[in-house]
């Protein structure tokens, strides 16, 4: 996850008469309710910056009216920046001609919406193949690999029902297959899932990550809910108000929130279950007794903590390409546990 697939840096979405004068005029200390009192504009996005990897799921959290499905639409353009630069596979998305946006949108960017949007009198094949269609692919290449699709996110055999004789979960796997029909590099997902029952939510989570383990593709995911950021997000940006206010791995996050709003998403979270060896492990001594032990460096309290009650030797934490990188006792973990109170993990 080296490579920066998109790249946004100082984007502005101001909604009102005249928004590049606000944009461009608006002091730090200005709150949007003050731009809204005095002006009449909306501050919707304010000088938001961030990088997103290949292959990783961004999550942008945030509470209602925090901007995040604001900010994600001017990623694609579908609502135009006020200022900024958007970049894409170091295009720039601002710059971009009606057909060059065309085409991003067609093969590049794909997105899911929370209301499916999934069209009522077409069968769910032709549902999945709509963006094919849209590409001008003839119809019996289209409707194979929409077959193959579907089959990829559990769905197979239902292809010639309509969408109203699917469950709402079913509705939101063919709208994730028609997105991955068109084989887009970037998915933009507008909480998708935030319609749907709690199991079938939770099912529709496992789905995500395990088509992420297979197709690797660069998400965008926003969502209010910051168990589901924890649980799917190999990064999480936390908004309000328009503004980014952290950035960080969900164990970043959990263990050093930066002030009191992040703080009081990550106070009832099982940190047990999110805090890992990479946050409590400790430097590797000379004279280090290890028991012969080894723990991959993400490997969680949870897990650690059966393992280290037995003895107060050290446990070495091996990362990805097995190197060792630090060691974790029992008493590095008792320490992280009666610190877990305050919420913070030195």
């Amino acid at each position: 996850m080296n490579n920066i697939k998109i790249s946004c840096r100082h984007v502005w979405k101001v909604f009102g008469p005249t928004p590049e004068h606000i944009a461009k005029t608006l002091g730090s200390e200005t709150t949007v309710s003050d731009v809204l009192e005095k002006t009449g504009h909306v501050v919707a996005v304010r000088d938001v910056s961030f990088d997103v990897h290949e292959g990783e799921i961004f999550c942008v959290m945030g509470l209602s009216g925090s901007g995040k499905s604001t900010l994600i639409r001017c990623l694609s353009r579908l609502i135009e920046p006020t200022l900024g630069e958007i970049m894409v596979n170091d295009e720039s998305v601002v710059a971009m001609t009606a057909e060059q946006l065309r085409e991003l949108r067609r093969h590049k960017m794909s997105m899911v919406f929370q209301g499916f949007g999934l069209f009522s009198h077409r069968r769910v094949l032709d549902n999945v193949a709509y963006g094919l269609e849209v590409q001008g692919i003839p119809r019996s290449e289209r409707h194979q690999k929409s077959l193959e699709v579907l089959e990829l996110v559990g769905l197979g055999g239902w292809e010639q029902h309509y969408p109203h004789e699917l469950s709402g979960g079913m509705q939101q796997r063919v709208g994730l297959a028609r997105a991955l029909a068109v084989d887009p590099e970037i998915l933009l997902c507008d909480e998708p899932f935030s319609a749907l029952d709690p199991l079938i939510r939770r099912g529709m989570q496992n789905e995500l990550i395990r088509l992420q383990q297979n197709l690797e593709k660069t998400l965008v995911f926003i969502t209010h809910d910051f168990l589901e950021a924890l649980k799917l997000g190999d990064r999480i940006a936390i908004m309000k108000d328009g503004e980014i206010v952290q950035i960080g791995t969900p164990e970043q996050i959990v263990a050093h929130p930066v002030n009191d709003y992040v703080g009081e998403f990550t106070k009832d979270v099982p940190r047990v279950k999110v805090l890992t060896a990479r946050t409590v492990m400790r430097p590797i001594k000379q004279k280090e007794n290890l028991i012969g032990k080894a723990v991959a460096i993400d490997t969680t309290l949870e897990k650690l903590i059966p393992l280290t009650a037995d003895s107060d030797e050290a446990i070495a934490v091996m990362d990805a390409d097995q190197n060792m990188v630090g060691v974790v006792n029992r008493k590095h973990v008792m320490m992280a546990l009666a610190t877990i109170e305050d919420g913070q993990i030195s």
